[in-house]
C-alpha cells in the first residue's frame, strides 16, 4: 500500500472555526484507490473502534468522511487512518479540515454522491485466500458458488459502469441481495461489509453449460465442462473480462484444431496450470515468478524452458512452438479453481489452454448473444457461461521475469488497469491513441497517467469500436476530459485517423515513434527530463522523419525533443507488409545489401521459389515498393531466416522469437561475437551501424557447419556490443552516460540483459522499463508527455513536435 505518513496533516490554508470545548469534528477527503477495495467498512469499524461518531460516504472524488469526539481519539483516527488501510487500498492524499460539532451518535455509512471527480478503482483481483476456504468447505453456505467475492478480491473494472462504485453502477445492479446476503452487507463485522459484488447461490449469477446435450446448471455445468474438456472438446469459458477458449493443453489433437480455428497459426497459447505444483513441472519456477502467480493480480508469467528441467507435463507441441517460454498462469476466479475440480470430484485436465475467444485480430469476445455465434461458427464444442454482464472487456496480462528477479509487463491488462502511474511533472488533460499494434491508449491529468487495457490490433472496426468505448469507459472513471490529443506521426496509422476524427477541434499533437518510445521508458524510470538519455529504440516499424521505416536508432532524447545519433544502415523493405509477413524476403534484401549471393545452399534462398527469387531481384534492381528501413525487428527477421528457423511469419515477431529461443542455449561459450561496422555519417549527420559485416560471417559460419544456436548467439552478442559502441561515442560526444533502452524488440530478453550488462560494463547508467511494456503497449504514455511539453511550447510547434529539436541539456553535457 503507498502510504505518506503526513498526508494525514496537509490542512488547506485559511482560518478553522473554533471546536466545542472536549469535543472536535473534522472533514476528511480520502483520495487514490480507495473504491472496492473495503475503505468504507474500515473507516465505520476504526470510529467504532474509538468511540467516534460521524459518516462516510463514496463520492465521485474519493471517500469523504467526518468524525466526531474528543481530540486524542479524532488525532488517533487520523493517523490509523493511513497506517492501518486496508492490503487493496492505496492512498494518494488525505486532507482534513476543522468542521463545527454537531453533537452527532453513532457513526454511519451514507448512500454514495454521484458526480465528476478523481478517485481511482481497483483492478480486478484474484480469488482470495478465504474465499477459497469457503469455496472448498462443504460446510459452507458458499460452498461451490461460482462466483464467491468479498472486498478484498474479485471483479472491479470489469463490472463497473460509473463512480462511485456502489453496486447500483455495476453490472450487479440486476442481482437484488437476498436477505443473508444483504445481512453479511450490512454487517461492518463481516468480510463483505459493502461488498458490491457478493451474492450467494440463492441470489447471484447462474454459472450454465452450453452444448449439443440437454442444458446444465451450477455444479452440473462444471462438471459437464470438465468432462468435456477431459474428452477432447474446446470450451468456450466466461471469465472476468471475457471469454476464453479452453482445450487440454497435453492433448495435440484438440490443440491442432483450437489452432487451425483460431486462424492463429503459430503464435503462442497461454497455458493454465491447476496449480503451482504442476506449473512448476514445466519449467524452472523462480520465488518472484511464484510470488506473481499466486498473488492478486495474478497475470500469465513467461516461465523460460529448460532441456535440463526434466520430463514434466507433456505439454502438445502446438501449445506454444517455437517459443522459448511458456506463458503459465493460475487459476484466478472460482469458476477456473472449480473447473480443475475440488477433492471428490471427478478428474479433469491439469493444464489447459487458455486464449482470448476470438478469431485472430478479433478483439476479446465478451457479449454473451456473440459468444453463442462463435460456438455455432465451430470455434467451440460447449460454452460455460454466466449471467454477469461483462462491461468492460479485459484481457489477461503477461509479465516477464528478468533474471536479477524485477519484473515487467509484456501485456498490462487485468490485474493492473486501471491503477495509474506516476507522471514525473504535471500535464494537462490528455488523451494519448498509442499505436497500432497491441494498442493502448493513455488518459492523463496533472502527475497521474491511465494506462488502458490491452486494446489489441487496430486491423478492423470491430477493434476500432472497442477502443472508443473503453475510451469512453476509463474517462468516466477517471473524470478526465481531455483538452489535448496525442497520436503517432504515421500518417498511415489508424490509431492516428481515429485521434483526428476525435478531437473535435482540440490541439492533437503528432508524436515520432521512436521518440515516444524513450519518453515511455523516461517516465518508467521517474526522470524529469532535466537531463537527457541516450536512447536505444529497437522494434519493427515506426514513421522515421524522413519518410523511411525506422527501427534501429540511437537518439539523444528528452521529453522536448530528440537528435538521431545513429541508426541501422538502411535496406530495402521489398514490398512493405509483404516483407514482414515473409522473413525470407527481408533476408534477401539484406544478403543482397551485404554484396552476398543469393545462394541456393543457404535456407532463407532455398526457402524463396525460383518465381519470387526473380520478382524480388527486379522489385530491388528497380526499386519498385521498396522503402528504406532501418528497422532492428526486420533484421532478426533476416537472420533468423538465414538460419533456417522462420521464412514465414504467421504473426508478429514469430521469426525474431524463434531466434531468441535458438540462440538461448548457446549464449554462453558462443566464441567470438560478430562485429558491426560502424560508420561517422555523412556532413554530421547521424553514424550507421552497418550489418554486412555480421551477415558475411555468419554466412561464413553456416557454410562452415556451425550450428545454428551459435550463429544466433553471436548474432545477438553483436548486436550488444554495437549498441555499447555507439553509445560510447555518443557518451563522449554529448558527456550523457544514461542509455534508456526501448522498443518491441528488447522483450527479447537475451538481447535487453546482454545490452544491459554490457553497458553497465562500460560505465552506463542503464534505464528499463519495469512498470509498462517496452512494446508499442507502452507507447501511449511516452506520448502524452512529449504532447504536453509542446504544448508548453506554445502554437509554433504545431501538428508536429520539432524533430531537428536538440535537447537543451545536451548542450551542457555532465555524467549522471
Amino acid at each position: 500500500m503507498t502510504r505518506a505518513p503526513s498526508a494525514a496533516h496537509d490542512k488547506p490554508p485559511g482560518p478553522a472555526p473554533p471546536d466545542a470545548p472536549g469535543v472536535v469534528r473534522r472533514r476528511i477527503t480520502v483520495r487514490g484507490t480507495v473504491q472496492g477495495v473495503g475503505f468504507r467498512p474500515f473507516v465505520h469499524g476504526l470510529a467504532q473502534e474509538l468511540g467516534l461518531s460521524g459518516h462516510v460516504g463514496n463520492t465521485a472524488d474519493g471517500v469523504v468522511a467526518e468524525v466526531e469526539g474528543d481530540a486524542a481519539g479524532v488525532e488517533t483516527f487520523l493517523g490509523r487512518l493511513i497506517t492501518h488501510a486496508p492490503p487493496p487500498a492505496s492512498l494518494a492524499s488525505v486532507t482534513h479540515r476543522r468542521v463545527p460539532a454537531l453533537g452527532s451518535q453513532g457513526f454511519t455509512i451514507r448512500p454514495s454522491r454521484p458526480g465528476r471527480g478523481h478517485t481511482r478503482l481497483p483492478p480486478d483481483t484474484a480469488v482470495c485466500a478465504p474465499c477459497l476456504r469457503e469455496l472448498t468447505d462443504p460446510r459452507d453456505r458458499r460452498y461451490r458458488h461460482p462466483f464467491i467475492t468479498c472486498t478484498h478480491c474479485g471483479p472491479r473494472f470489469t463490472i463497473v459502469t460509473a463512480l462511485p462504485y456502489d453496486r447500483a453502477t455495476t453490472t450487479m445492479a440486476a442481482f437484488p441481495l437476498c436477505a443473508r446476503c444483504a445481512g453479511e452487507y450490512a454487517d461492518p463485522g463481516d468480510r463483505r461489509f459493502h461488498a458490491q459484488p457478493v451474492a450467494c447461490p440463492g441470489c447471484g449469477p447462474r454459472l450454465r453449460l452450453a452444448h449439443c446435450g440437454p442444458p446444465r446448471e451450477g455444479d452440473a455445468a462444471v462438471a459437464g465442462a470438465r468432462e468435456l474438456l477431459a474428452r477432447g472438446a474446446i470450451v468456450a469459458v466466461k471469465g472476468l473480462g471475457g471469454y476464453h477458449l479452453a482445450c487440454d493443453a497435453t492433448d495435440p489433437a484438440v490443440v491442432a484444431r483450437l489452432r487451425a480455428a483460431k486462424e492463429r497459426d503459430g503464435k503462442p497459447f497461454a497455458v493454465m496450470a491447476a496449480d503451482l505444483a504442476t506449473a512448476r513441472t514445466l519449467a524452472p519456477l523462480s520465488e518472484p515468478a511464484a510470488r506473481l502467480l499466486t498473488g492478486p493480480r495474478a497475470p500469465a508469467v513467461l516461465l523460460r524452458r529448460d532441456p535440463a528441467h526434466g520430463p514434466g507435463t507433456p505439454l502438445a507441441d502446438a501449445v506454444c512452438p517455437g517459443s522459448p517460454d511458456i506463458a503459465v498462469l493460475l487459476p484466478y476466479t472460482p469458476v477456473h479453481r472449480l473447473l480443475f475440480a475440488l477433492p471428490g470430484d471427478p478428474p479433469g485436465p491439469e493444464l489447459l489452454v487458455m486464449t482470448s475467444a476470438n478469431r485472430s485480430g478479433a478483439p476479446i469476445v465478451t457479449d454473451d448473444t456473440e459468444a453463442q455465434e462463435l460456438l455455432d461458427g465451430g470455434l467451440a464444442d460447449a460454452r460455460l457461461w454466466h449471467d454477469r454482464p461483462v462491461h468492460a472487456p479485459c484481457d489477461d496480462s503477461v509479465v516477464r521475469v528478468r533474471a536479477d528477479g524485477t519484473d515487467v509487463p509484456v501485456r498490462r491488462s487485468r490485474g493492473y488497469v486501471p491503477e495509474p502511474l506516476p507522471l514525473p511533472f504535471d500535464v494537462p488533460e490528455s488523451l494519448a491513441a498509442g499505436g497500432d499494434l497491441k494498442n493502448v491508449f493513455c488518459l492523463a491529468r496533472g502527475r497521474q497517467a491511465w494506462l488502458s487495457q490491452h486494446i489489441g490490433d487496430l486491423g478492423d472496426r470491430a477493434t476500432e469500436a472497442a477502443l472508443t468505448r473503453a475510451a469512453g469507459h476509463l474517462g468516466a472513471l477517471t473524470g478526465i476530459r481531455p483538452r489535448l490529443l496525442a497520436a503517432d506521426r504515421h500518417p498511415g496509422y489508424r490509431s492516428t485517423a481515429w485521434a483526428r476524427e476525435h478531437a473535435r477541434g482540440r490541439p492533437l499533437h503528432l508524436v515520432q515513434h521512436h521518440h515516444a518510445h524513450i519518453a515511455s521508458a523516461m517516465a518508467d524510470a521517474g526522470l524529469d527530463g532535466s537531463a537527457p538519455v541516450i536512447g536505444i529504440a529497437f522494434d519493427g516499424t515506426g514513421y522515421g522523419d524522413d519518410g523511411a521505416v525506422w527501427g534501429g536508432e540511437a537518439l539523444l532524447a528528452d521529453y522536448d525533443g530528440y537528435r538521431r545519433l545513429a541508426h541501422l544502415a538502411y535496406v530495402p523493405l521489398p514490398g512493405g507488409d509483404a516483407a514482414v509477413r515473409n522473413p525470407c524476403r527481408m533476408a534477401l534484401s539484406h544478403l543482397r545489401a551485404a554484396g552476398l549471393e543469393w545462394d541456393t545452399g543457404l535456407p532463407c534462398v532455398s526457402a524463396c521459389t525460383e518465381r519470387e527469387r526473380r520478382l524480388l531481384a527486379g522489385q530491388l534492381d528497380r526499386q519498385v515498393a521498396c522503402v528504406p528501413t532501418s528497422s532492428m525487428g526486420r533484421l532478426f527477421d533476416a537472420v533468423s531466416s538465414l538460419l533456417g528457423l522462420c521464412h514465414r511469419a504467421g504473426h508478429e515477431a514469430q521469426a525474431a522469437v524463434a531466434l531468441e529461443a535458438c540462440a538461448a542455449p548457446a549464449m554462453t561459450g558462443c566464441g567470438q561475437p560478430y562485429a558491426f561496422a560502424v560508420r561517422p555519417g555523412e556532413d554530421g549527420g547521424p553514424a550507421l551501424v552497418d550489418p554486412a559485416p555480421v551477415l558475411r560471417a555468419a554466412v561464413a559460419d553456416l557454410r562452415a557447419g556451425t550450428a545454428a544456436a551459435v550463429v544466433a548467439a553471436r548474432f545477438h552478442h553483436a548486436v550488444a556490443a554495437a549498441v555499447v559502441s555507439v553509445c560510447r561515442a555518443a557518451g563522449r560526444s554529448t558527456g550523457v552516460w544514461t542509455v534508456a533502452l526501448s522498443g518491441g524488440v528488447f522483450a527479447n530478453a537475451l538481447l535487453e540483459d546482454a545490452c544491459t550488462d554490457a553497458l553497465r560494463g562500460s560505465g552506463f547508467t542503464v534505464v528499463r522499463h519495469h512498470r509498462v511494456p517496452c512494446g508499442d503497449g507502452g507507447l501511449a504514455l511516452g506520448q502524452v508527455l512529449i504532447a504536453s511539453r509542446a504544448r508548453e511550447r506554445g502554437p509554433s510547434s504545431g501538428d508536429r513536435e520539432g524533430a531537428a529539436h536538440v535537447p537543451g541539456s545536451a548542450r551542457q553535457g555532465g555524467r549522471h
